[in-house]
């Protein structure tokens, strides 16, 4: 028997809401499942634990990228499978999965769609299950407006960035397993552990959750004409093409800046550090998945 657990943002929004939610469950079969709501997402690894301690096998996650970030990091090596619930403005991690931005669906899926063991990163022992980066788009995160990405969406992450495209570059030097593989000023390095990381945008072409590696970008750009050539081709999927990016993949990375400079979990902002640890770990969590994943654009 599946024991079901929910952890929710109680801020974040999804079809009826969370009292649908319990008429889908109830109609489900599932009349008390175990049942958090958080007011931050901050609050969930608790939550989480003691869903695990109590027995659950089964978490739906209900919130966006940095709610599902926290569970993920929370569940640890835990035998459970994380059904997601994507009430968030970007829900990354669901789109890259093909899972609908639709609470029955969604539920469905959790309660009767097949199970997918994928890679997670982590950055100085934290896991995420979409991106980190460091300089522009850790900005563009720290800096955005809580109204603004309330009524824009995503769009407010884009006018906020376009605050930083002149922003002072840092010096970095990245090892990507074990070598010297960048030494240089740069204004944002990015690691992916799927394809479309930056408001659904593919920025690492065919990259996958389950071959064991995470995807590494580093974008050279300096002052507003470069960023926008450099931006335009991540629009239409060829970040890799540009003079002002650098990409490769890894298993390992060490991150060394001049700086303390902020840093970002799957759009969860972070203390500044000028050194960053960064590995993957392969097949490290299991989540449900629809029979055909078909992935939106």
């Amino acid at each position: 028997m599946t024991s079901v657990a929910v952890i929710a943002h109680a801020g974040k929004t999804l079809g009826g809401g969370l009292p649908e939610l319990r008429e889908v469950l109830t109609r489900a079969g599932i009349d008390e499942p175990a049942w958090f709501e958080v007011p931050k997402s901050k609050f969930a690894p608790s939550c989480v634990s003691e869903a695990i301690d109590q027995g659950a096998d089964l978490l739906f996650v209900w919130g966006g990228d940095g709610m599902v970030q926290r569970c993920i990091d929370a569940v640890g090596e835990a035998p459970v499978a994380l059904a997601i619930l994507p009430a968030g403005t970007g829900n990354l991690l669901a789109r890259n999965l093909g899972i609908p931005i639709d609470l029955e669906r969604a539920v469905d899926i959790g309660l009767h769609g097949p199970r997918r063991t994928i890679d997670v990163g982590a950055v100085n022992g934290e896991r995420f299950a979409v991106m980190a980066g460091t300089g522009l788009d850790a900005l563009m995160i720290r800096d955005v407006d809580r109204e603004a990405k309330r009524r824009f969406g995503r769009a407010a992450y884009v006018w906020t960035g376009a605050k930083h495209l002149r922003s002072e570059p840092f010096t970095a030097k990245i090892d990507v397993d074990g070598h010297r593989w960048f030494k240089g000023s740069a204004g944002c390095v990015l690691v992916g552990n799927v394809s479309k990381v930056l408001g659904g945008v593919e920025v690492f072409d065919g990259a996958t959750p389950e071959d064991g590696l995470l995807e590494l970008g580093v974008v050279t750009a300096k002052g507003m004409v470069q960023w926008l050539r450099a931006l335009a081709r991540t629009a239409v999927g060829s970040a890799d093409r540009s003079p002002f990016v650098q990409t490769t993949k890894a298993q390992a990375i060490t991150v060394k800046l001049d700086r303390k400079v902020p840093y970002e979990l799957d759009g969860g902002d972070k203390k500044a550090k000028k050194r960053l640890e960064i590995h993957v770990q392969p097949a490290a969590v299991t989540v449900c998945v629809p029979d055909t994943v078909v992935v939106p654009s």
